[in-house]
């Protein structure tokens, strides 16, 4: 899902046009991640649209030119996934109740909508494109930013490509004569690999158009659908959990992923102290209604039974409310989408791996001279296959909202240091309510996810140590090879 975590930032469905890569040159040793994960996200010609235009001799972008609805667009279409269609039969089986699960998804768009807040403020002291990375590394401690691109990069790509791998499979089982999901999101995870591998050319424009049909299907059929239901009234199954009810919120944070979009870019928003605020809480907001409008009608549609524990929700309420005609609709606009969720994160993450490996920060032999990275694809094919074969749906989603989560949690503690140490000269709405509110709220489910699930969560948290061991091993092998270039090493100083 591509452009946050939360980076993920990679829930929606994103297609790069890498001449926008090709084009850049490199500007000293170290380069942001993010900054390098915008120029993969956001298509060429999109930018034209944007009235950004690449600089074709020293590979920089005009300062300044994305206005408010544009960086709005941008978080709307980064937070829109597949997560809205596959989650909450679930969230059902776990805690037993509609209006429980209604209010789930609630909480975490003012959950999403907290974050905002809390990054807008930092976006107005800290206007630059690079997101968590920038933040995490003027605020705490260069390795915090780093650790921040190591999970972005890890979690934000292998892992979703087997979620949604998974999801393929389990939506498009009818067709495909019962096969089960990992066979077929086998198939389709090594096909990208392939495509890629071979240098296939993709149009630009398909993210966009996948976004707008996202969005306007779920607007035609909760219109449709609000005529047709005819809820009955049912008892909840079970009684109200706290710790269901954190775990919960863990598997939403993944769907509403992407509020943070518009900090990645806030190097080229106008007049960032004003629209980089406004966008995030406008796009969360309305990423929210529709969320909570969609689920209202998924919920509605059939007894809670029929629901509970089931991947498959749209299917089962779109044949609910418009018979099998539309339960094979629904599942071939999701499944259209998850098809384009693998093929964009297969064909940009690899990119990024073989940058970071040309740049010093990974292997060598991740890296690329020319042409498609296919050592740096087939290693993610490779992760994305473990994660397919290694864990069920449920628990890819509590192990991706878990580390997400505190690498978003990670960033709002730099707020709060930052504002501790520079008092009136940074503005924060709310505080320390909003801020405190929100990191607590990650605490919770973080608690929750790890006294429910502990073995995502111990995944989870290897993940953040694996990630401060190789920056660890990567700052010394740099400072060995400055060393021996004859150059002292600028960032000795700042180690830990």
């Amino acid at each position: 899902m591509p452009l946050t975590p939360s980076l993920s930032p990679f829930d929606g469905e994103w297609v790069s046009d890498l001449s926008a890569v090709a084009l850049a040159k490199e500007e000293g040793r170290v380069r942001s991640v993010y900054q390098l994960l915008n120029s993969l996200i956001i298509p060429a010609r999109t930018q034209g649209r944007m009235g950004i235009s690449m600089n074709a001799k020293n590979g920089t972008l005009p300062q300044r030119q994305i206005g408010l609805i544009s960086a709005t667009a941008l978080v709307v279409a980064n937070m829109i996934g597949t997560g809205v269609f596959t989650t909450s039969g679930f969230l059902l089986a776990d805690l037993g109740s509609r209006w429980t699960v209604l209010a789930v998804w609630l909480v975490g768009g003012i959950q999403a909508a907290l974050g905002a807040l809390c990054y807008g403020a930092l976006a107005r002291h800290i206007p630059q494109s690079g997101g968590e990375y920038v933040f995490l590394s003027k605020t705490l401690h260069p390795a915090a930013g780093y650790l921040a691109g190591w999970i972005s990069l890890l979690v934000g790509f292998s892992a979703p490509v087997a979620a949604a791998a998974f999801a393929f499979g389990q939506y498009s089982r009818p067709w495909l004569w019962g096969c089960s999901p990992q066979v077929s999101g086998t198939v389709l995870v090594l096909l990208f690999a392939a495509l890629h591998a071979a240098n296939v050319r993709r149009g630009a424009n398909v993210q966009n158009v996948a976004v707008l049909m996202k969005v306007s299907f779920i607007l035609l059929f909760v219109c449709f659908a609000a005529f047709l239901l005819s809820p009955s009234a049912q008892p909840a199954t079970k009684a109200f959990s706290p710790s269901a009810f954190g775990l919960s919120l863990v598997w939403v944070s993944f769907s509403y992923s992407g509020w943070n979009a518009a900090v990645y870019i806030g190097g080229e928003v106008e007049n960032p102290e004003r629209n980089l605020p406004a966008s995030l809480l406008l796009g969360t907001g309305i990423v929210a209604l529709l969320y909570l409008s969609l689920n209202a009608v998924f919920l509605l549609s059939a007894p809670l039974e029929v629901l509970a524990g089931k991947l498959e929700i749209g299917r089962i309420a779109g044949q609910a409310i418009g018979g099998p005609a539309l339960g094979e609709a629904v599942s071939a606009v999701v499944a259209l989408g998850l098809i384009s969720s693998v093929s964009a994160m297969v064909m940009a993450g690899p990119r990024v791996y073989a940058k970071m490996a040309n740049d010093g920060y990974l292997p060598r032999w991740l890296g690329t001279t020319g042409g498609p990275p296919r050592s740096a694809i087939a290693v993610q094919a490779a992760l994305a296959l473990a994660f397919l074969w290694t864990s069920s749906y449920d628990g890819l989603l509590t192990y991706l909202g878990f580390t997400l989560g505190l690498s978003t949690a990670m960033t709002v503690i730099g707020l709060i240091k930052l504002k501790l140490r520079e008092g009136a000269e940074i503005r924060v709405p709310g505080w320390p309510i909003v801020p405190g509110l929100f990191v607590l709220g990650v605490l919770a489910m973080t608690t929750a996810s790890a006294f429910r699930r502990p073995m995502e969560s111990a995944i989870g948290l290897a993940t953040l140590v694996a990630g401060w061991v190789s920056w660890r091993l990567t700052k010394n092998m740099r400072h060995r090879d400055d060393l021996s270039e004859g150059v002292a090493d600028p960032g000795g100083s700042a180690s830990g």
